[in-house]
C-alpha cells in the first residue's frame, strides 16, 4: 500500500506528524511531494518502510532513525543521518555539512558532493558498522574524530585541479577506515592519519559498496572500479590519551 502526501506549504511539525500517523497504519511506502526545507523527516522512527522525498528536505533528516529507507530525489541540507542507528538513505543530488554526524549504523549514499565535517564522530555500535558513500567530493574536516565505520569517496566528475577531499581530512581520527578513489596530498590530512594501499579485504568492501552505489544511481561499475583506491587509517586508537589524568 502506498500513500502520497503533498508537503507544499505544510509546517514541518504538521508534516512529520502526518508521516508518523500514516506509518502507524502499516503503509509500506510514502511519497512526499513538494518538500521544501521541512526539517526532521524520519527522525527517531523505527521500521522497514520507505519514504520517497521529491524536493529538498531540511536539516536533521533521519536523526536517530532506526531502519527506514529514505530516497531523496533532490539535494539534502545539513546534519542528515545525525546519530542514525540503522536504515538506508539514498540522495540523488548533493548533501550539506555534517552528514552522518555520530552515525552508529545504516548506510548513506550520495550521488554528488557533500559539505564540511561529513562523518565526524562516526562510530560503530555493537554489531553495526555505519557506511557513507559519496559519489563526488567532500569538503574540509572530512571524517574528523572518526571512531568507526567505513567512508568511501569516489571523486566522480571532478573538474581539473579539484581535490577529492578538502583540508584537515581525518583530523583526530581514531577508528574506522576511509577509502578514496584517487590521491590526496599530505598537507590535506590530519596528523593522526596515515595512507596505505588497499589489500584484498579492502577491495571486497569497496567492491560491495561501489556495486550498490552503481545500482542506486545507474553508474558504470566497471568504470568506477578501473581507478585505484587508497586507504586512510588512524595511527592509533587513542591519539589524545596522554591528555587525560591517569588513575
Amino acid at each position: 500500500m502506498l500513500v502520497t502526501i503533498d508537503a507544499k506549504d505544510i509546517y514541518f511539525k504538521e508534516l512529520n506528524q502526518q508521516i508518523r500517523d500514516v506509518l502507524k497504519t502499516g503503509v509500506e511506502e510514502i511519497i512526499l511531494n513538494n518538500v521544501n526545507g521541512q526539517r526532521y523527516i524520519g527522525d527517531g522512527i523505527t521500521g522497514t518502510q520507505s519514504i520517497i522525498i521529491n524536493g529538498t528536505p531540511g536539516n536533521d533528516m533521519a536523526a536517530y532513525m532506526d531502519g527506514l529507507r529514505l530516497i531523496i530525489n533532490g539535494n539534502g541540507q545539513d546534519a542528515i543521518g545525525n546519530t542514525m542507528n540503522d536504515g538506508t538513505i539514498v540522495i540523488y543530488g548533493n548533501a550539506g555539512d555534517t552528514l552522518g554526524y555520530a552515525m552508529r549504523g545504516g548506510e548513506i549514499f550520495v550521488q554528488g558532493n557533500v559539505g564540511y565535517r561529513v562523518g565526524i564522530h562516526m562510530k560503530g555500535y555493537k554489531e553495526k558498522n555505519p557506511v557513507i558513500v559519496v559519489g563526488g567530493k567532500a569538503g574540509d574536516f572530512f571524517a574528523e574524530y572518526m571512531a568507526g565505520g567505513i567512508q568511501v569517496v569516489l571523486g566522480l566528475d571532478l573538474l581539473p585541479g579539484e581535490s577529492i577531499v578538502g583540508d584537515y581530512c581525518g583530523t583526530g581520527m581514531h577508528g574506522g577506515v576511509i577509502y578514496l578513489r584517487g590521491t590526496v596530498e599530505d598537507y590535506q590530512l590530519g596528523k593522526e592519519v596515515k595512507v596505505l594501499p588497499v589489500d584484498q579485504q579492502d577491495l571486497e568492501f569497496i567492491d560491495r559498496y561501489v556495486h550498490n552505489f552503481a545500482q542506486h544511481f545507474g553508474k558504470d561499475y566497471e568504470a568506477i572500479m578501473s581507478k585505484e583506491f587508497i586507504k586512510l587509517v588512524p595511527f592509533n586508537t587513542r591519539p589524545y590519551g596522554n591528555l587525560y589524568a591517569k588513575y
